[in-house]
């Protein structure tokens, strides 16, 4: 038996064979459940070989020449593909079978061409660890896509149509997976849960998803991992971190291993930003997915994950010049103090996964997510705020020379969070000949005790700056005021809370032949009930109930083009974090927000150049009502604990995908979105996410002379969010916007070597590459949250802009054995 190790990467170097004049086709093949088929069949009129127990298969055939190869298995409908591959090339081909959906006839297929096919679904995770970005990763693709959006490269976080980035559900091989609570800016994040290196397939729904996902607002990201079906072993380094993969599989084809280690430094980022700091970062995390097979029809898996985010942050001094060319400012701060903010996390799961028999499969799951943060910090800022020298000629140049305003600011937080979530779950999926039935059952236990205790004071020119309270009088220095100094800001509360819940949902789908038209559809309902209980006190449970429905055709036109409809009723029900409002108090019997999703879609496949292009479009619009309204801080957000407004979304989405280059995949995309909010009934504002336009372009190029050098351009333009507010302050007296975000990321990567190489260089390598990452090519200003500071001169409050990272290069080397 061969047993893997995540840390099990080293340079091994092992002697290799010489290529002949041949090609090799290999993947898994895969059910509609995503479970591997075995015993498939994949042949051409020579010769042919079958699936093994995993699904996987190995098939050899003759080089420059085009094949046409089969894949059939008794139940399945067969799928039939042409491919002309160069010698000692292998393409990886992952096709899905349908029973019911006839597959397309002749596909031509080749290594580079990773198209996703009507009723077949082909994999090509490579451009998730390709795409350049300061953050990379499969969020990072996430943010090239229509609807989805993020104005912080710091940040792995995303909001969708409208919603903030609590409303998006995260699932890994169909296990829900959770994130820290008190993170609140790119620069503590770390990384996410999802390990890029280990993901196999991608499926994401902005919108009208179907009824076996969660209670959310927004979105579903669905990833898959490897099912390893032989050893391999990776490494990609850089300025940024280093991740470590490997995976492999027993003799007896029993017992598969997939792992990964990620380490990454995020001070080459944080060190380019006009805070000038001593940054010391620690995030880390190891993760691992163990799958043993029983028998054919029994299988038990477990994913189990460790993350460390450790942050200090020492900040020195910070220069900020704002304002116009006519009246330029600058804000200069001297710091004094630090931030050490933790983040430990702890998930398992182990699922056991049952084939009754060949209609039915039944899962069962048990999962447990504890973590522990805690985030301290004590920082004492001196500003001045004045005027800048703008003669280009003078040696003060750039430089503040008078000031109008000075002062200091001490902000203070001991913030700790300990919660532990587990969760048992029964699922199933019944195929009753045409009609396929999914159910499934989950109770969730939450035990979360949270401290909060934060306040700022501020003090100008002597006069320390009390709270903007109505009641508040302070005619200083013309009067005396000789009450006790209160801190600008305060928020204190602790608070131990049970939350009990339990899910169920039923859906139905089925497949219709209308005459030589395609029907499909999908009808579903689920149910959320839950009880709060705090500080030894119970409150009333709560039920919502949510169906939902999808609808897709495909008419026998000439033009390929397919129509969808999708729609429901889609209820959040509170976490911890909405049940507690400003002043840091828990308000449990908060209600689920609510929101009526209708999508309208289409997507039509064509061919231009002599290559394959689908443009995919989708017009939506969400009424929300029993909005909990919330405060956006960077990634932070904070809820005030009532259901006191209502929100509206709308907008369109647009995606242009294909081989703009020969055997490349880029895509363009477009979004438009409006959304806001009334609160209280005092009219409709912008919501804090309401990014009105948003354009994005995926590149990938290469040279024809030499294929090994590669391109990826990630461009993105989001018009600007709103502002924000200062604290204590009324959102509807500040809706004023940021600058539009615009920026640029290009990466160029060379195979040094492949597997498909002849010469002897670096053998016992079966991929080795260096490349070079541009972040921000144009060196664009953006910033993602205002500073406000207060002039005792001028009754002034300036919006002072955070900006973002400036240029930064990284190198990267990948190594694959």
């Amino acid at each position: 038996m061969r047993i893997l190790l995540p840390l099990l990467l080293c340079c091994l170097f092992c002697l290799t064979g010489t290529q002949a004049q041949t090609a090799v086709v290999q993947g898994i093949i895969l059910n509609e459940a995503e479970s591997p088929i075995h015993n498939a069949t994949i042949s051409w009129k020579k010769g042919g070989v079958q699936s093994n127990r995993n699904g996987f298969y190995s098939l050899e055939i003759p080089a420059n020449r085009e094949i046409e190869l089969t894949v059939s298995h008794i139940g399945f409908k067969k799928v039939i593909f042409r491919t002309l591959l160069a010698p000692g090339e292998v393409l990886e081909f992952n096709p899905v079978l349908n029973p019911r959906v006839e597959q397309i006839g002749e596909v031509v297929i080749q290594t580079e061409n990773r198209e996703i096919l009507r009723g077949i679904t082909t994999v090509d995770p490579e451009v998730i660890r390709k795409l350049p970005g300061a953050n990379a990763g499969v969020e990072n693709l996430l943010k090239t896509l229509p609807g989805v959006n993020s104005n912080n490269e710091l940040s792995t976080q995303y909001a969708v149509r409208g919603g903030n980035y609590d409303e998006n559900l995260v699932y890994v091989n169909g296990i829900e997976v959770y994130r820290p609570f008190l993170v609140r800016s790119g620069q503590q994040e770390g990384l996410s849960f999802v390990n890029p290196d280990l993901v196999h397939n991608i499926h994401f729904s902005a919108g009208g998803f179907q009824a076996k996902y969660g209670d959310k607002l927004s979105s579903v990201l669905d990833i898959t991992y490897r099912r390893p079906v032989n050893f391999k072993a990776s490494l990609d380094a850089g300025f940024l971190g280093i991740n470590m993969a490997a995976e492999g599989i027993s003799k007896n084809e029993k017992l598969s291993a997939l792992g990964g280690v990620r380490y990454r430094d995020n001070s080459l980022l944080v060190g380019a930003r006009e805070t000038e700091t001593n940054f010391e970062p620690l995030f880390a995390d190891a993760q691992v997915n163990l799958i043993y097979r029983f028998a054919p029809h029994l299988e038990v898996s477990f994913l189990g994950n460790a993350s460390l985010n450790d942050y200090s942050y020492r900040p020195l001094t910070r220069q900020t010049n704002f304002g116009t060319l006519q009246d330029p400012r600058a804000l200069l701060v001297f710091y004094n103090g630090r931030e050490e903010d933790i983040y430990k996390t702890l998930f398992g799961a182990l699922k056991a996964s049952y084939k009754v028999n060949p209609s039915y499969t039944a899962h069962f799951t048990a999962s447990g997510y504890n973590t522990r943060e805690q985030e301290y910090y004590d920082i004492v800022a001196q500003y001045r705020l004045g005027e800048i020298n703008m003669d280009i000629g003078g040696k003060d140049f750039g430089k503040v020379e008078f000031s109008e305003g000075v002062g200091a600011q001490l902000t203070h937080a001991r913030n700790k969070l300990d919660a532990l979530i587990f969760n048992a779950e029964h699922t199933g999926n019944l195929n009753l000949k045409e009609n396929n039935f999914n159910y499934g059952f989950k109770f969730t236990h939450e035990d979360i005790r949270g401290r909060i205790r934060e306040y700022e004071i501020i003090d100008s020119a002597g006069f320390s700056l009390r709270p903007p309270l109505p009641d508040f009088r302070n005619n200083e220095p013309y009067e005396p005021y000789d009450a006790p100094l209160e801190p600008f800001t305060s928020i204190r509360g602790y608070n131990e809370t049970q939350i009990n819940r339990f899910q169920g949902y039923l859906q139905w789908s089925r497949r219709l032949d209308v005459g030589s038209d395609a029907l499909w559809f999908n009808a579903g309902v689920r149910s959320h009930t839950w009880t709060v209980s705090s500080e030894g006190n119970s409150f009333d449970a709560q039920t919502v109930i949510s169906p939902r429905a999808q609808l897709a055709y495909k008419p026998s036109w000439k033009l390929d083009m397919l129509f969808r409809l999708a729609g429901g009723i889609y209820h959040q029900p509170p976490f911890y974090r909405e049940l507690r409002n400003y002043s840091g108090e828990l308000n449990p019997e908060v209600e689920a927000q609510q929101a009526l999703h209708v999508v309208v879609g289409n997507d039509f496949s064509f061919e231009m150049f002599d290559r394959p292009f689908k443009l995919t479009s989708e017009l939506y619009y969400k009424d929300v009502n029993k909005v909990n309204p919330y405060t956006l801080e960077n990634v932070r957000i904070r809820y005030a604990a009532e259901n006191n407004a209502e929100a509206y979304a709308y907008g369109l989405d647009m995606r242009l995908n294909g081989e703009f280059v020969t055997g490349t995949e880029s895509w363009l995309s477009f979004g438009y979105l409006k959304t806001e909010e009334n609160i209280n009934d005092r009219g409709f504002i912008a919501r804090p996410t309401d990014q009105r336009l948003k354009f994005a372009v995926l590149f990938q190029d290469y040279v024809p002379t030499i294929p090994d050098l590669k391109m990826y351009l990630n461009l993105i333009y989001n018009t600007g969010l709103p502002g924000g507010s200062p604290a204590y302050a009324d959102p509807y007296l500040y809706q004023s916007r940021l600058p539009d975000y615009k920026r640029a990321d290009l990466g160029l990567f060379y195979l040094v070597k492949s597997d498909r190489s002849r010469e002897e260089f670096l053998r016992g390598f079966k991929e080795v590459s260096i490349g070079l990452e541009i972040f921000n090519i144009f060196d664009t200003q953006n910033s993602i949250t205002n500073t406000f500071v207060r002039d005792v001169y001028t009754k002034t409050q300036y919006a002072v802009p955070n900006y973002l990272t400036p240029r930064i290069y990284n190198l990267r080397i990948g190594i694959e054995l």
